[in-house]
């Protein structure tokens, strides 16, 4: 039946935001023609949170260390945000180079098998 999930992330500058998800972050990928990039994620979760209204979604990578994280990110001049606590993990922000934001979250949730 399912097979696997896929999630989009809207760039105004996608070539380079493909780049730093194959250089700098190491995703594997396959090339579907002609430079476009689909890259293969680690496992994935999804929850479902009450809302106003249906359609907005939201992508945000996991890490085992926030701190290893950032000094990472750091390292290779990635903008990132001061950790920000929450209930469910410790979050920060990353710039991509196309310049849009992605979330990074070390859980403190309990994760499936």
């Amino acid at each position: 039946m399912i097979i696997g999930a896929h999630a989009i992330i809207y760039s105004t500058n996608s070539e380079v935001d493909r780049a730093f998800f194959r250089d700098v972050l190491k995703f594997k990928h396959v090339d579907a023609g002609g430079g476009w990039l689909v890259f293969g994620m680690p496992p994935v979760e999804a929850a479902f949170h009450p809302a106003e209204s249906n359609g907005k979604h939201e992508f945000y990578l996991m890490c085992e260390n926030i701190e290893n994280f950032i000094s990472r990110m750091t390292e290779l001049n990635v903008p990132c945000t001061d950790i920000h606590e929450e209930p469910w993990g410790r979050l920060v922000n990353i710039t991509l180079p196309g310049g849009g934001p992605l979330g990074v979250y070390q859980p403190k949730h309990d994760r499936p098998a």
